[in-house]
């Protein structure tokens, strides 16, 4: 398929979620349509950036006062979110899409021409379930997993990555010069060439690093954007290092480090294939993780069904084949009521 007609549909998507007419049903069909191919999801997510950051205020803020932001009932007024009854000729529906798919090419170059002059970043996220690779300009690349979002920032003193929420992994780019600095919350986890993930929990993170090393650090109020890493006092106690082989959990208490085999680690991270992995983890925890990647939430509530422990790998957005496995092999059956599904041992 072209990039011209993978365009044309991710915009169809795009248009017609903005509207008042989007269902369950066009969920699925864009969950279907990212899922089944990279470039598709590559296509979603690079116009996506663009109509939420740019187009769509710009587009559909014509005849409004200039630095005015128009309603969401400005909005419904537009042609590309007509009902189904109020839509215009196909002719005229395609003319409008080729000027709406020109628009946005310029936007793109706008945008870019912005970001030239005054650097402000760029925002990436991923919808629940998906997952999405991130290439940046240094040669380092970010993966995001579930409901995650990033905000990049490179500057030439400091690559500067804030994980807003979720999780993300991250192959850095060996740069001695610009330190990678991972911030969330109020933790900093900084590298220089290296492969880690980062998962954030409101303001406690957890590391897990299969190459290199990291440093963890609260970051100080006084510290500000730009200023190098590296020049932190060693003797400060806040800074705990994480080396390959280790997963890092980050409290009120402090930071926690595990030494784990390679292996264990990298199964950890196999969310990067879609897949996740359990060793003797309790059904309370494994629903836990399968509730991040599906819509239709699980519940148990029964303690001793949460405290049934299970191993096996399994696919994060095939949590129905999770609940057959649970049902023949520990009689565990599930009753769905109001789109949630509740497990009870019999």
């Amino acid at each position: 398929m072209d990039r011209t007609h993978l365009n044309e549909q991710a915009l169809l998507f795009l248009a017609k979620r903005d509207s008042s007419n989007w269902t369950d049903h066009d969920e699925e069909s864009l969950q279907n349509w990212v899922d089944c191919d990279d470039a598709h999801r590559v296509a979603f997510l690079r116009l996506e950036n663009i109509w939420e950051n740019v187009g769509r205020l710009k587009a559909l803020g014509a005849g409004l006062p200039r630095g005015t932001v128009p309603p969401p009932s400005h909005w419904r007024h537009s042609p590309f979110f007509a009902s189904e009854n109020e839509r215009a000729p196909r002719s005229v529906r395609q003319m409008r899409l080729w000027s709406f798919t020109a628009a946005v090419m310029i936007l793109t170059f706008a945008t870019g021409l912005i970001g030239y002059l005054w650097p402000r970043g760029d925002r990436y996220s991923t919808p629940i379930g998906g997952i999405a690779s991130v290439p940046l300009q240094d040669g380092s690349s970010v993966t995001l997993n579930t409901a995650s979002q990033i905000h990049v920032e490179l500057t030439p003193e400091e690559r500067h990555i804030a994980l807003d929420r979720g999780e993300a992994f991250f192959y850095v780019a060996h740069d001695t010069t610009r330190p990678f600095v991972v911030q969330a919350g109020n933790k900093r986890v900084i590298a220089v060439g290296t492969q880690f993930s980062v998962r954030r929990e409101a303001d406690d993170i957890r590391v897990a690093v299969t190459e290199g090393k990291v440093r963890i650090e609260e970051d100080a109020p006084r510290r500000r954007r730009g200023a190098r890493p590296e020049t932190a006092s060693p003797e400060r106690q806040d800074q705990v290092f994480a080396a390959a082989g280790t997963i890092a959990t980050t409290n009120s208490s402090g930071v926690n480090v595990q030494e784990k085999p390679i292996a264990e680690v990298a199964e950890d991270l196999s969310w990067r294939q879609g897949y996740l992995t359990f060793h003797n983890t309790t059904l309370a925890q494994a629903v836990e993780e399968f509730n991040r990647y599906n819509r239709q939430k699980i519940r148990v509530e029964e303690p001793r069904t949460a405290a049934i422990r299970v191993s096996g790998t399994f696919r994060a957005t095939n949590s129905q084949a999770f609940i057959r496995i649970l049902d023949e092999a520990y009689s565990i059956h599930a009753k769905t009521t109001d789109g949630s599904v509740t497990l009870r041992q019999n």
